[in-house]
């Protein structure tokens, strides 16, 4: 058997085990539209915590659409302003009044201390504010740019309280208007999957955790038991990284949603590009070896069976033929789910080059020491190798 020939079975066997070996990742039916719990014996008090830092563009719409939310029990906002230099605070005050908020408490955020990310610290500050007395029973961690459905805090803790868990996830829905965003956002999604499939992370079995920051419901007790924000103070990928702390203190859940969406656009390649980029080389801990394993891993998964398919022969080529057509059929869902045209399963191939890109920027990044680059703030760890 030749190398090639070799390969292209490779590159063939890797889509047949992750179509019928990652937990259905592909399929995309974790969705929390699906099954929804019934309404509680009594509605648990929740705090939402809203970290920003120059969000004016799009904080109004954010605190707007907290404040209308349908829910039956006691609800509060607390917003930590990050040293924003905008007018994040006024607006968001000016929105809460108009839209009949309940109450929206605004805290100025402190200088960052050495050793937390810029974030973590400006969610600590807040939770600290909204646990202080007799706190909340949830805590909802959702971003500055995060719009929600106004039933979106009733379903969450529906599902909350019928099936016990300790953090409710929702990744919300991106923006995917832009040929950019059709490009790579929906790429954005299958790949995390990949990485998290979302039943293995429900799994009580598995030690897989994740969960997707921009809106996350949170058990105050098991929060506290794990040791509060700080516990992940210096985390990039601090979704992650909490959702692995509370999945042993008791069940969690990330699940598809179209009941938060990003308010944040994005312009083109570049910008997607350094939203991937703050946090690829993390993902890798910051190793070289993993950098390289994945870099190759991508071309023997991605770029081999395109090649394959249009310039081998033989053996190789029908691999190459058959692996990417399997790659294309696994992208679908997540196509539908973004209403985006199925044909962009061919393009699979491209997108995950693209990919591969950002994150040997991220890596270049990181040497350079502005690795993590958020609002200003340079968060990669320092003198990565």
């Amino acid at each position: 058997m030749s190398w090639s020939a070799a390969l292209g079975l490779l590159a063939l066997a890797i889509w047949l085990y992750l179509l019928m070996g990652r937990g259905g990742f592909w399929l995309a039916r974790e969705r929390d539209d699906r099954g929804r719990a019934g309404d509680p014996a009594r509605w648990p008090s929740v705090t939402a915590v809203v970290p920003a830092r120059n969000e004016a563009d799009v904080i109004a719409r954010s605190i707007a659409s907290l404040a209308r939310q349908d829910y039956p029990g006691p609800f509060r906002i607390v917003l930590v302003d990050d040293g924003s230099d905008d007018g994040t605070a006024a607006r968001a005050l000016a929105s809460a009044r108009d839209n009949g908020a309940r109450q929206l408490d605004v805290v100025r955020g402190a200088a960052v201390p050495a050793g937390w990310t810029g974030k973590m610290w400006a969610q600590h500050q807040g939770v600290e504010h909204a646990t202080a007395g007799d706190g909340p029973d949830y805590l909802l961690l959702t971003d500055a740019d995060i719009g929600h459905a106004p039933d979106n805090l009733r379903a969450l803790i529906s599902h909350a309280e019928s099936r016990g868990v300790v953090l409710v996830s929702l990744m919300a829905e991106l923006s995917c208007r832009r040929w950019a965003e059709r490009f790579l956002i929906p790429a954005f999604v299958f790949f995390f999957q990949m990485l998290y499939p979302f039943s293995w992370v429900a799994d009580r079995s598995r030690a897989l955790a994740a969960a997707a920051g921009g809106c996350m419901l949170v058990r105050r007790e098991a929060l506290e038991r794990v040791g509060g924000m700080a516990s992940i103070k210096s985390e990039i990928i601090d979704d992650c990284a909490l959702a692995r702390r509370l999945k042993g203190q008791g069940p969690i859940g990330l699940s598809l949603t179209r009941r938060a969406v990003s308010l944040r656009s994005y312009e083109g390649l570049s910008d997607i590009g350094r939203m991937v980029s703050r946090s690829a080389y993390a993902q890798l801990d910051y190793s070289p070896l993993l950098l390289a394993g994945t870099v190759v891993g991508m071309a023997i998964t991605y770029l081999v069976p395109a090649q394959f398919a249009l310039f081998g022969s033989g053996t190789a080529q029908a691999a190459g033929l058959a692996a990417w057509l399997l790659m294309a059929m696994a992208f679908q869902p997540v196509l539908r789910f973004y209403r985006v045209s199925p044909l962009w399963g061919v393009a699979l191939p491209a997108i995950a080059g693209a990919y591969t890109i950002f994150t040997l920027q991220s890596a270049i990044a990181v040497w350079r020491g502005h690795g993590g680059l958020w609002k200003g703030r340079v968060q990669a760890r320092v003198g990565a190798p």
